[in-house]
């Protein structure tokens, strides 16, 4: 069967998904889609690659996928009737919100960066008044080339080195500091939740920042600055040569973002409403994105 590829830029909700890649008798992102493709007969072996891996309990507001669908469809469907096909079949915890039609010689994988956010005020550790000036100076140190042994879970035969574009603080639309954005071609794994609990670690006083230098500069000295929970992390957006900008000019609308309670007895169930307000971002991204198709 003759195929033509697309670009799919699609999310999901972290906790409906034991990670990304196909595991055997669980939900994973890869098999909900590969489920959705089956159900319109465009699966075909080898039909579908996706851009980033994530581990379960990440949010995804943008993952890139290329799909090899029917000749059929590629050439007289037009993309916001696949997206609704496509999105009819799949589990209401993921939405695919823009594609474009690429060359058949396009790789999802090739990406020119990626850009997580993770906010950081989910921690139970996060305290009522943070040192901003603090919190810049550690964001700068991991910025440029660097051996992340001490910030990952390291895979055998991964190189620890990355380049981190930029790691800075992320503000609320009210301006307080809930978090940062980071931006790199590639991570490793753990290394963003890694460099999250470094940074909450510093401000909340259970480590300084000599340790942090340490650890990233000594690479062969093993360091464990701990790693924060998933539900605070966010793939927001990935650049890719032949994606055509799509859905790099968002901002993300932190209006809901409620702010961690003073008696640390309620952290719990403050929690669970901030999961919600995640939540709450990710829907609202993608049925804007949908809209103005």
């Amino acid at each position: 069967m003759h195929r033509g590829r697309i670009m799919v830029a699609f999310g999901y909700h972290g906790e409906a998904f034991h990670g990304s890649q196909i595991q055997p008798n669980v939900p994973t992102v890869q098999g909900e889609i590969e489920y959705a493709l089956r159900k319109v007969s465009w699966w075909g072996d080898g039909c579908l690659e996706m851009s980033s891996r994530t581990d379960a309990g990440v949010n995804v507001r943008m993952n890139l996928a290329c799909i090899d669908i029917p000749q059929k469809v590629y050439d007289n469907v037009p993309k916001s009737t696949i997206i609704r096909v496509l999105n009819n079949k799949l589990s209401p915890s993921m939405s695919i919100w823009d594609l474009r039609f690429v060359n058949s010689t396009v790789r999802s994988r090739g990406a020119i960066s990626r850009t997580y956010l993770f906010r950081t005020e989910m921690s139970e550790e996060w305290p009522e008044i943070v040192d901003e000036d603090l919190f810049r100076d550690v964001c700068e140190l991991f910025v440029g080339d660097h051996n992340f042994t001490n910030f990952c879970r390291l895979e055998k035969g991964i190189n620890p080195n990355r380049t981190i574009d930029h790691c800075d603080p992320w503000y609320s639309e009210g301006g307080r500091l809930v978090g940062f954005s980071i931006k790199s071609e590639a991570f490793l794994w753990n290394q963003v939740r890694r460099i999250a609990s470094a940074l909450t670690g510093v401000v909340a006083g259970r480590i300084n920042i000599d340790e942090v230098k340490s650890a990233l500069n000594s690479p062969e000295i093993s360091s464990d600055l701990g790693r924060n929970q998933s539900n605070g992390l966010i793939l927001w957006a990935i650049e890719h040569k032949d994606s055509d900008g799509m859905g790099l000019d968002s901002i993300a609308d932190t209006s809901s973002f409620s702010v961690q309670p003073i008696d640390k007895s309620r952290y719990k169930r403050w929690l669970s409403m901030a999961k919600l307000e995640m939540g709450l971002l990710l829907e609202r991204e993608w049925l804007n994105s949908l809209n103005s198709i």
